[in-house]
């Protein structure tokens, strides 16, 4: 078990396994129960799976294909997307998920964070924050899959998101999502230093340095893997894969 935490992020649009740049452009990548049966086998850690419409689309979640995922799942999952309600954050962890990452709804009820942790413990909430970078360099955030800008400044609501009670924060680029370029270090150390509790870096990487890039020069308490782990390289075909151990090890512990 690697020390540091390096996750492979899975993308859903309904019951198809996509994989997205920039949150755009959703290219087919399988199915995703197979894929959860490769990790199982390549021993990975921990998986994330978001539903990259079910906001977007105002539409419910869909528990059947989390039901199936869970059942072939041997480690621990998280899911995020579509999320509005204790009840269902209930239903998906009933059904054997360990964590949940709740995004666009805590823009309009922040509660549900706060009552979610106190029913669930802080340790099965993830706050979600999507952030863009606009032509001038500044940060933005947005929610339903990249597609509606909220007023916020990202260091404060990772700062209020902490309050309210998530356990961990999944930080993801937009503008590095997809793109194998490395990850924005500058957006991470931001939001790492001004909160206490995890950081999962999402979004730009592109290999193993890049991983120890975000944890040592990002202070990112773990990373989340998307192209890296469903493509053989960049440019190149569907391969579900995970980074050598042993040089992730190395990498990750200078």
């Amino acid at each position: 078990m690697l020390q540091t935490r390096v996750i492979p992020c899975l993308l859903l649009n309904e019951d198809s396994l996509v994989k997205t740049v920039k949150f755009e452009n959703p290219s087919y990548i399988g199915d995703p129960v197979n894929t959860v049966r490769i990790f199982n086998e390549l021993e990975v850690d921990e998986l994330l799976f978001l539903d990259i419409s079910a906001s977007k689309e105002n539409r419910e979640i869909n528990f059947h294909i989390l039901e199936e995922i869970a059942n072939e799942c041997f480690m621990p999952l998280a899911y995020g997307g579509g999320i509005k309600s204790v009840a269902d954050i209930k239903k998906i962890l009933q059904i054997g998920l360990e964590k949940v990452a709740i995004n666009s709804e805590a823009f309009s009820h922040p509660e549900l964070i706060t009552n979610a942790a106190a029913q669930f413990g802080s340790q099965s909430i993830i706050g979600a924050i999507d952030i863009k970078k606009n032509f001038w360099g500044k940060y933005e955030v947005y929610s339903h899959s990249g597609t509606q800008k909220q007023k916020v400044d990202a260091v404060e609501w990772a700062k209020q998101l902490e309050k309210l009670g998530v356990g961990e924060i999944l930080l993801t680029a937009i503008h590095k999502e997809g793109m194998w370029s490395g990850f924005d270090i500058n957006l991470i150390q931001q939001i790492t230093r001004a909160v206490n509790v995890p950081v999962i870096a999402n979004g730009g990487a592109n290999d193993i340095f890049s991983i120890g890039k975000a944890i040592h020069d990002g202070g990112a308490s773990a990373t989340a893997l998307g192209s890296m782990v469903v493509y053989q390289a960049k440019d190149m075909g569907v391969l579900v894969n995970f980074p050598d151990r042993q040089k992730l090890e190395r990498e990750l512990n200078k």
